[in-house]
């Protein structure tokens, strides 16, 4: 699956979200999607998963317009996960995962439970209610719910925000794992950079919700002069005046 972003806009009231966007999602690659904090990633995650109405532009799926689909043809296809979008806390984990799996209709539910829950090593918590784990282990919690229906496009926002080094290896190591695996198209929002340059085939910038610079990790680097992605990104975020 691809998808295409045409000249994509959101404002509030007359705070501008997103200004005029345009970008390609690929077959099968891992999109970093970069900028500092009120850039336009999130809105722009909602925005393709359906859940913001853009203000102008359109979101093509294989050439199709995104407003034509049927809600559970999204869903059969997508999903997304992120720390800052919590799960029911008052439900156990396995509730948790049932709750949703139904909602996506996955056939042989308590087999793929068992399966993404091994893979992502949570079943020691399976009882305990959602609310109650630490921040790594909802993460690995959120990242099973997207995985649950096997979506063709995964859109992840920060997926290993606030992990230790461990947890935060761990989870990449699945998410490259499991691309390589099934073939899913990714997009990634992310501030970690070493994380971008691990797992993205090509990254887009953002600032006061623009597009200003996308390419390949090295490119980028070797464009702005920089060391690595991380100096690359501080370049872009604070050169204001270069890509007004």
């Amino acid at each position: 699956m691809f998808i295409e972003i045409k000249n994509l806009t959101k404002k509030y009231n007359k705070f501008l979200a997103v200004n005029n966007i345009n970008f390609f999602i690929q077959k099968n690659k891992t999109i970093g999607l970069l900028g500092p904090n009120g850039c336009g990633k999130t809105t722009t995650i909602g925005m393709i998963l359906g859940l913001v109405t853009p203000t102008s532009g359109e979101i093509t799926i294989e050439n199709k317009n995104i407003s034509t689909f049927k809600r559970d043809e999204i869903l059969n296809r997508f999903n997304f996960a992120s720390p800052y979008v919590e799960l029911p806390k008052k439900l156990t984990v396995r509730q948790n995962l049932e709750i949703y799996g139904r909602l996506y209709g996955i056939k042989n539910l308590n087999e793929r439970i068992d399966e993404i829950s091994e893979d992502l090593n949570i079943k020691n918590f399976f009882d305990r209610k959602t609310g109650e784990l630490s921040s790594g282990q909802k993460n690995r919690v959120s990242l099973a719910k997207s995985l649950i229906n096997k979506p063709e496009v995964l859109l992840l926002d920060e997926p290993t925000a606030s992990l230790d080094p461990d947890i935060g290896d761990f989870v990449r190591s699945y998410i490259q794992d499991y691309k390589s695996r099934n073939k899913v198209t990714i997009l990634l929002a992310s501030h970690n950079m070493s994380e971008v340059e691990r797992l993205c085939d090509s990254v887009i910038m953002m600032r006061e919700g623009k597009i200003i610079d996308e390419g390949t990790c090295s490119d980028l680097i070797k464009k702005h002069g920089r060391n690595n992605l991380e100096e690359t990104f501080l370049k872009l975020a604070r050169s204001k005046n270069e890509f007004q």
